[in-house]
């Protein structure tokens, strides 16, 4: 009965009629399957303007997202594969629109130099498979579970899971709890929450890729970048965080003011040849610990689009997609080729557990892990 409320509630978007701009959605059928023992489907949410996002819990993927630009036209601006064949064996990047945990790093990057961190006393050895590091959360980490569905509102899903004690070797039974939404101001929400019965890191994150030109619309050299921090955390030949608080001031990594992305990507820096470009965490100029408050700005300038991120972490990982290569095919029919796309996640600091001067990512007992991201998508 759900499903077919469901489908009654986003007719006007599937017959694309005049009640507003009309955007093409993948077919539900494309996505349903079993994995795990698991029903796999496609879920539509829309606002009252006429935005669309589908998501599927496969991995709680955003896998696409319709704005607008400042001609009133629709296009999907976020990366993504039209069918869950794709997402499950896919021949090129692993993580598009996916859930990220239990903690976060970046494309090529680590959390926890060689796969090892220890906690009250006990080493843990997690999964190495990124040059001997831990990506993402391990080999099968939230990215390939298929979440539960908790609940389905026309413009709201709640997912959860429970990663059980000892997943990907990590510490206790880790229970997430999180939160799509596409709100009436054309805002896209994430809420999460999540507790444990043991001590144990946690770094969630979303890894969207967004092309504001549009999904399979060349690169994003030309996006307008602005992120409010004044500090970065630079990286190793290996992309291990090495603790230091680097200032952005007279480097390629200041975009306190708008910069195009492409302006200063292949300068002759260590840090971007370390990253092949920019896949770095910036260290947020907050005024509050938990508050909600604005961390980044990117501008397209040929459609209008903006996107506004708001956070209530310390920390944003930006990374400019230097790792496209072409191999994959996208939603549109067009490869996804270098630097097609950028991913901003907010966040704790990578490698954290390593680093007693990096804002804290370990969650106990009796405590409740908590964020929210907000991409705020405008025109200008």
């Amino acid at each position: 009965m759900k499903r077919l409320l469901s489908l009654c509630f986003l007719l006007p978007l599937l017959v694309g009629c005049n009640s507003g701009p009309k955007v093409t959605l993948l077919p539900d059928s494309q996505f349903d399957t079993i994995i795990d023992g698991k029903k796999v489907a496609l879920y539509t949410l829309k606002n009252a303007k006429g935005m669309a996002m589908q998501v599927t819990n496969y991995g709680a993927r955003v896998v696409s997202l319709w704005a607008p630009d400042r001609a009133g036209k629709m296009s999907d601006v976020v990366l993504g594969y039209k069918d869950i064949h794709s997402y499950v064996n896919n021949p090129g990047e692993r993580f598009l629109g996916a859930a990220i945990g239990r903690y976060n790093a970046v494309e090529s990057a680590i959390f926890i130099a060689n796969g090892k961190f220890t906690l009250d006393g006990k080493e843990y050895q997690l999964a190495a498979y990124n040059n001997g590091q831990c990506l993402h959360g391990g080999l099968k980490s939230f990215d390939r579970v298929v979440w539960n569905v908790d609940s389905v509102m026309p413009n709201k899903i709640c997912f959860s899971y429970l990663s059980p004690d000892g997943e990907e070797n990590f510490p206790g039974n880790l229970n997430v709890k999180m939160t799509y939404e596409l709100t009436d101001n054309d805002d896209f929400e994430i809420n999460y929450t999540a507790t444990t019965d043991k001590a144990t890191p946690v770094n969630l994150t979303n890894h969207t890729f967004f092309n504001l030109k549009g999904e399979g619309n060349g690169d994003i050299l030309a996006h307008e970048l602005t992120i409010r921090a004044s500090h970065f955390t630079p990286v190793d030949s290996l992309l291990i965080p090495t603790g230091e608080l680097k200032e952005t001031l007279g480097t390629p990594f200041d975009f306190q003011k708008p910069r195009q992305i492409g302006s200063r990507i292949d300068m002759d820096d260590p840090q971007l040849r370390n990253g092949q470009g920019y896949d770095h965490n910036w260290v947020l100029d907050r005024h509050t610990d938990k508050n909600l408050e604005w961390a980044a700005t990117v501008f397209e300038p040929v459609t209008g689009r903006q996107l506004e991120v708001w956070t209530t972490e310390p920390g944003l990982q930006f990374y400019s997609g230097n790792f496209f290569d072409g191999a994959a095919t996208g939603k549109s029919g067009q490869p996804y080729d270098y630097r097609c796309g950028i991913a901003l996640e907010t966040q704790h600091f990578p490698d954290s557990p390593n680093h007693p001067d990096f804002p804290n990512t370990i969650l106990k007992p009796g405590e409740t892990y908590q964020q929210t991201c907000v991409y705020k998508f405008r025109i200008k």
